[in-house]
């Protein structure tokens, strides 16, 4: 007797698609929470056929996984029926490494006003460096939006450097296997700062120093700019005082 075959995977175009291989995943689950990025990193609110050609599925199922998101206002929409990101959202973020946001955000502040840059908290993210929490400088013309939820990889920008240079190579390469240890890392590790430009966004750089969080993988506190008199060395300073409080704070 023949074996039955399992239903294949239809697009919404019937185009089929393999199964996927390896541990198995909620789908629906995962579209959800793919719209819900989508919608963090949207300039503007989106209508419900952009989200579900960005999501690649047919509208009906972006409708349905919307009005589920919707019942628990981690999305809205507006009289015309655009979605964006909604305030359940902010709320979820607040629990994620919270002593660390509570204890870095008057020090990020203080770096923003002193320094006139925005300032931000970068944690380890699998594979990815993330912004947690930051604060841009006031009675400045013009500062560089870093939101919340950013992120890129450990291969650009200086908070990751940082986060590398405080695990050390050794460590680095056993728990978090294929991703490169930059040699600017081990420069790093003797000065105690380091130092990007042009890597994540043409034209601006960062400075970065490592936050020590007991029990938790190393962070970054970090500034960023297009141009300043100051000198990178006194950035770096004011940053290592910060991170020096920040971890005195969660001992």
């Amino acid at each position: 007797m023949s074996q039955p075959v399992p239903p294949a995977d239809l697009s919404p175009a019937g185009v089929e698609r393999a199964a996927p291989k390896g541990p198995a995943h909620s789908q629906t689950l995962s579209r959800g929470i793919r719209a819900l990025e989508i919608l963090a990193e949207a300039r503007a609110p989106m209508t419900i056929a952009e989200l579900s050609q960005a999501l690649g599925v047919h509208r009906s199922i972006a409708y349905r996984i919307l009005r589920t998101l919707e019942d628990h206002s981690l999305l809205m929409r507006d009289s015309a029926g655009r979605v964006q990101a909604g305030p359940g959202l902010a709320a979820l973020a607040r629990g994620v490494s919270r002593d660390l946001q509570s204890a870095a955000l008057p020090e990020l502040t203080t770096l923003a006003n002193d320094l006139a840059m925005t300032a931000f908290i970068a944690v380890w993210d699998q594979r990815d460096c993330v912004t947690l929490v930051t604060v841009e400088p006031r009675h400045t013309a013009a500062a560089l939006v870093q939101h919340p939820g950013m992120r890129h990889s450990f291969a650009s920008g200086a908070p990751g450097i940082a986060i590398q240079a405080a695990v050390g190579r050794e460590q680095w390469e056993r728990q978090a296997p294929g991703q490169p240890f930059r040699p600017e890392a081990e420069l790093a590790r003797k000065v105690g700062y380091a130092v990007s430009h042009d890597e994540v966004i043409p034209g601006v750089s960062s400075v970065a120093v490592p936050v020590i969080v007991p029990g938790q993988p190393p962070a970054a506190i970090s500034v960023v700019y297009i141009r300043t008199t100051t000198s990178t060395e006194d950035i770096a300073a004011s940053l290592q005082r910060a991170a020096s409080a920040i971890e005195a704070e969660l001992r």
